[in-house]
């Protein structure tokens, strides 16, 4: 009789030790209402769930990471196959299915357990909470750019609908295209501002075109989109809530003091980790770029939900002016001491800020290893689920780290013990929840 693939591999690697410790069965029961038993049998629940894990985990693409999984044994293991596979898992499409399916509330499961593994670590009293940006995936927006698409966009409406369109305007978009290059040098300035008003212009026309010459019926299954083209065509440059991508509308822009990035356009992300063990027991993403000080309430109870206590401090920066209490949990904000304070309080606080400005590079991780740098997933359900796989992917990888140190620094069969322990307590706890 062949050897199963988990004969095959190091029962000490840290993939599979972090599946040992997951627990799958709260993922089967939790999802499998979600599912119909008509139809084609689906995928397995643990597969799903661990090539999600995967996919932020070492920062792949849906189409990468089901190439590499067939060539990867331990990924294989960590989602529950007993002998090695040449076939792909599923269709990539099937992710975007599988999202779809558990939507919001499943991700937060997944953070969840992500959180409760960590056991007591992850049980501070003091959290840490800041804001950032997640990008999304679209091209950096101007005026020109908007015109040209809202055309395009009228011409394949036009075509579907098999409406003749008085003129194209082909040559003429194509020169005011070229010119509208090199904007910002002041040989060109003036030509290309001319250019985009043309642009404009033209897009204008081919809209009103289009809404003359539709029936009603096929107009309304437009209308949408229509209202879109309005927006771009209408807004100004002072206005706000202004228009950027016609395939991301939700986005808007955001300035957050970098030198490098004056304007970024996404949606604001709120990440709270615990004060000394780091580990991230909320994260969040917001449809209106709101004042940070706003975002605390949602967070908060997040973070609550998710580890089954309020914190009782959270340590903010100054950009949290403001909010000085929410619920049982107190904000504290660095500021000038007075004369007469007392200098042991005042230690305290200067070590508490030192841990806060710890979350920092956590955010930076998140960026730089775990997808949230730029978002491709879309629409604003799309940014919260990212976020969510982002924080989860965190916990997990450093989990695998602490037990890697672990292994290295002292004995295995007692490190084994400890963690099956911690394994049952996981188990209880989040049935629980």
């Amino acid at each position: 009789m062949a050897p199963s693939l988990l004969d095959q591999l190091n029962p000490k690697h840290p993939l599979l030790q972090l599946a040992k410790t997951i627990p799958w069965s709260y993922f089967e029961e939790e999802f499998s209402p979600l599912y119909s038993t008509k139809g084609r049998p689906a995928k397995p629940i643990r597969l799903m769930v661990g090539l999600c894990i995967l996919k932020h985990l070492e920062d792949k693409s849906d189409e990468s990471l089901i190439r590499h999984w067939v060539q990867n044994p331990y990924w294989q293991a960590f989602c529950g196959e007993v002998e090695f596979q040449w076939q792909f898992p599923c269709d990539p499409t099937d992710l975007i299915y599988f999202r779809k399916r558990i939507g919001e509330e499943g991700f937060n499961k997944i953070l969840a357990v992500s959180i409760v593994i960590h056991g007591e670590s992850a049980r501070e009293e003091e959290v840490c909470i800041d804001t950032t940006v997640q990008e999304k995936n679209i091209t950096f927006p101007t005026d020109a750019k908007l015109y040209r698409k809202i055309i395009v966009r009228c011409k394949k409406i036009a075509k579907r609908s098999g409406i003749k369109q008085r003129r194209s305007y082909a040559k003429e978009i194509k020169q005011h295209k070229l010119a509208c290059r090199f904007s910002g040098h002041p040989r060109n300035r003036a030509k290309a501002r001319k250019a985009v008003k043309r642009l404009k212009t033209i897009a204008g026309c081919l809209l009103r075109e289009l809404q003359r010459k539709l029936p009603a019926d096929i107009l309304q299954n437009f209308a949408e989109e229509f209202a879109l083209f309005d927006k771009g065509l209408c807004q100004k440059r002072g206005d706000k809530n202004k228009l950027y991508s016609l395939h991301e509308p939700h986005v808007y822009c955001m300035s957050k003091g970098k030198e490098h990035k004056r304007y970024e356009f996404g949606t604001k992300v709120s990440i709270a980790a615990t004060r000394d063990s780091k580990i991230i027991v909320g994260a969040m993403a917001f449809d209106k770029n709101k004042y940070d000080g706003h975002t605390l309430p949602k967070v908060l109870l997040q973070v609550e939900k998710l580890c089954g206590q309020a914190p009782k401090y959270g340590l903010c920066d100054r950009g949290y002016k403001g909010r000085k209490k929410f619920h049982n949990t107190r904000i504290l904000i660095p500021g000038v001491n007075a004369r007469n304070a007392d200098k042991s309080h005042t230690e305290l606080m200067r070590k508490r800020f030192r841990k806060r400005a710890g979350i920092e590079p956590v955010i930076g991780h998140l960026k730089s290893d775990h997808r949230l740098n730029r978002n491709r997933l879309k629409g604003f359900i799309g940014d919260q689920i990212n976020v969510l796989m982002a924080a989860a992917a965190f916990n997990f990888r450093k989990w695998m780290r602490l037990l890697f140190l672990a292994i290295k620094f002292g004995s295995w069969d007692r490190i084994l013990e400890l963690w099956i322990d911690r394994n049952v307590g996981s188990l209880s706890l989040v049935t629980a929840r």
